[in-house]
C-alpha cells in the first residue's frame, strides 16, 4: 500500500532479459533500509524487490518486471535511462499524506496539453473510456506514482474523457512530472474509493 507521496526519483540503470526483465534501479536510498522482497512503488507499478547494494544516498535495487507489467504501462518506461518516480511501501503510523493507492495501473493515458500557468504547470490527460467513469472533479488519481487532485474533466462523445491538472512547482521539481510534455504515456491509477463505488451502483442496478 502507498499513498502517492514520491520519496525519491531513480534512474534504470541497466536491464537484462532473465524470464522477466531484471531492471537495476539507482536511487539515494539507503540500502540497509530496503528489505529485500520488500514493495516499492516504480512510476506508479508496485515491484518486488530481489536484490540491492550501494551505499546511503547511492544504493541501488533490482526487480523483475513480467511482460504482462510491460504491456499495461506506459511505453518505454523500462529502459536504460528512465527516471522513475519511488515510493516505499507505507507503514504502520506513517502519515498518510495524499491518498490510497495500490500501485496497480488501471490503464495508461496521454498528455495532451501542458501550459505553464502562473508558476504552475497545468496538464490536460486524456483516458480510455474505461476509466472515465472513475474520473471526478476535486476527486483523486495516481499520474505515475503522484497522488493528484483532478481540476476539471471534459467528457468526449466516444466515451473517453480529458482530465485537468494543476502542478505546483515543488511537486514538477521532486517528481519525474516536470519532464513531462504533450504526447508522452503516463500511467494511471483510479482512486481504489471510486472503484468500489462504481461495482455498487452496478449491483444496486
Amino acid at each position: 500500500m502507498f499513498t502517492g507521496i514520491i520519496t525519491a526519483v531513480g534512474t534504470i540503470r541497466e536491464t537484462s532479459a532473465k524470464g522477466d526483465l531484471r531492471a537495476i534501479i539507482a536511487c539515494p536510498y539507503d540500502p540497509d533500509q530496503i528489505a529485500i522482497g520488500a514493495s516499492i512503488a516504480c512510476s506508479g507499478v508496485c515491484l518486488t524487490v530481489v536484490e540491492k547494494g550501494g551505499s546511503a544516498g547511492d544504493a541501488w535495487f533490482a526487480v523483475d518486471v513480467s511482460g504482462e507489467t510491460i504491456s499495461k504501462t506506459a511505453q518505454n518506461q523500462w529502459s536504460a535511462g528512465r527516471k522513475l518516480n519511488l515510493e516505499q511501501a507505507l507503514k504502520l503510523g506513517d502519515e498518510l499524506g495524499g491518498h490510497i493507492v495500490t500501485g496497480h495501473v488501471d490503464a495508461v493515458g496521454r498528455i495532451t496539453e501542458r501550459e505553464e500557468v502562473g508558476g504552475s504547470l497545468h496538464f490536460a490527460v486524456t483516458t480510455p473510456a474505461e476509466l472515465s467513469p472513475f474520473v471526478a472533479p476535486k476527486g483523486s488519481i495516481t499520474v505515475d506514482g503522484v497522488s493528484l487532485t483532478v481540476n476539471a474533466v471534459d467528457d468526449h462523445a466516444d466515451g473517453s474523457c480529458t482530465f485537468h491538472l494543476n502542478i505546483i512547482p515543488h511537486t514538477a521539481e521532486v517528481t519525474t512530472l516536470g519532464d513531462l510534455k504533450a504526447g508522452d504515456a503516463v500511467n494511471l491509477e483510479i482512486d481504489v474509493l471510486a472503484r468500489y463505488l462504481q461495482r455498487m451502483e452496478k449491483l444496486r442496478r
